[in-house]
């Protein structure tokens, strides 16, 4: 399943350097990991079980960047399958 335009841009956001952050979307509970810069690159998406490990789909963020080795050139999320716990 591809992930939605609004859900991209909500991931696109910068968040705290190298946080795990736990959130709710359109119905479905997420989990994501940022880098270093508060880029978020690990996703779990799916529903949280009562210990808070997320039963559902894995995605990971591909970052390209420019010459500069700074300015974000383009990035897409690749879904790396079904996850029973995170």
């Amino acid at each position: 399943m591809p992930l939605s335009p609004k859900l991209e841009a909500k991931l696109s956001k910068t968040y705290a350097p190298d946080s795990r952050v736990d959130d709710v979307f359109a119905g479905n509970d997420l989990t994501f990991i940022t880098d270093q810069q508060g880029r978020a690159v690990t996703l779990f998406i799916g529903k949280r079980r009562p210990d808070g490990s997320i039963s559902g789909e894995r995605y990971v963020r591909r970052l390209k960047f420019e010459a500069d080795g700074v300015t974000l050139k383009a990035s897409h999320w690749e879904n790396k399958g079904k996850v029973s716990r995170f």
